[in-house]
């Protein structure tokens, strides 16, 4: 993969992102701040997020537990206060080329692509929750811009799906092993994962860390990672849901120093923090995949006997209907019984 002017991949120096996302606190000036930050700290590119929290959420939506132990109330409200418009982004991520850092951003819903595209940003990237997401994967795919796909709470099945979606395209992508926990435990980061992607998928696989440590990223390099993304933030005792498990700029400096002088060495999967060679989802990460992940979801309220078109459905969270990806199989189904708009839609609910 390239990103800008850098090749990223095997026998190459080890890519790092510094994840932004939302902890800003939906100030642009803190984020610009964060731009400036994680230059300071030796970053290769700085990553935003892109939502809108009514395009995200449905009624049925529910907060995560690590997002409640942060102090959260309500996700609609959360989303609100922490998302950032178009504009405001466009301007961060040209502040971030100034100073010599790509920026990357996360866009979490299909309407929201086309606007995004008008940004000169140097990679997408989806969050974890959308591995299963394939009309959003193959929305940004033709963007024709490198596409960096999560995989945390995803199974080595759901990942080779994905994968099989994207090879239809033309642009480059690479996937992250990860770990749906914020944070994550050291003894759950699962950096075994790594190489079983590696294998599966033959090419070359990065990492999203979510443990609040240092050293992870070099753990991860030494397993064979080439890229890597850590959440920074200003202040880890910040309200938010992402400050627990991000680094302050001084750990994000160590981070990036110890990861860019690691090399790549025989797994040890006895090391708690490797464990075994294969990509599976960790019973800590149930709780956000549940909440994380999009369904399909109506868009008006629906008689019974309704054959469904594009129109009557969209995408957003929970995950409690049916997959994205199941789209296909939804589209010109009838209803079995009337359903409210914004509810998740369930394969019950249609005829067979």
């Amino acid at each position: 993969m390239r990103i800008g002017e850098r090749s990223i991949g095997e026998g190459e120096a080890v890519y790092i992102i510094a994840e932004l996302g939302v902890n800003h606190d939906g100030s642009s000036t803190r984020a610009m701040e964060m731009v400036e930050a994680a230059a300071g700290a030796g970053a290769d590119a700085v990553k935003l997020q892109y939502f809108e929290a009514d395009l995200l959420m449905s009624r049925a939506a529910r907060l995560a537990t690590y997002q409640q132990h942060a102090g959260e109330a309500d996700p609609h409200e959360m989303l609100r206060r922490l998302q950032l418009p178009i504009d405001a982004l466009a301007r961060i991520a040209e502040r971030a080329h100034a100073i010599g850092l790509h920026a990357i951003v996360t866009v979490f819903s299909v309407d929201l692509v086309e606007a995004a595209s008008n940004v000169p940003w140097d990679a997408f990237k989806t969050a974890s929750p959308d591995v299963v997401h394939r009309p959003l994967l193959e929305a940004l795919l033709a963007t024709d811009r490198p596409l960096i796909v999560s995989t945390g709470a995803a199974t080595l099945d759901e990942v080779c799906r994905a994968h099989g979606w994207l090879r239809s395209g033309t642009a480059s992508y690479m996937f992250l092993q990860c770990v749906s926990c914020y944070p994550t435990p050291p003894e759950h980061a699962a950096l075994g994962g790594i190489e079983a992607l590696r294998r599966a998928l033959d090419m070359p696989i990065g990492y999203s860390d979510h443990t609040s440590e240092v050293q992870t990223g070099a753990l991860a390099v030494a397993c064979g990672a080439v890229m890597l993304e850590k959440h920074l933030t200003l202040d880890r005792a910040a309200r938010g849901p992402d400050h627990a498990a991000s680094l302050d700029p001084e750990g994000f400096a160590t981070y990036v120093r110890l990861a860019k002088r690691a090399r790549v060495k025989t797994l040890d999967p006895a090391d708690p923090q490797i464990g075994p060679i294969e990509k599976r989802v960790l019973p800590i990460e149930l709780d956000v995949r549940s909440a994380s992940r999009q369904s399909i979801t109506t868009t008006q309220a629906l008689p019974a006997g309704h054959t469904l078109t594009t129109d009557d459905v969209t995408f957003k969270r929970p995950g409690a209907g049916a997959a994205p990806w199941r789209l296909p199989e939804v589209i010109g189904r009838r209803l079995v019984r009337a359903v409210e708009a914004d509810v998740p839609l369930e394969m019950e609910m249609l005829e067979p």
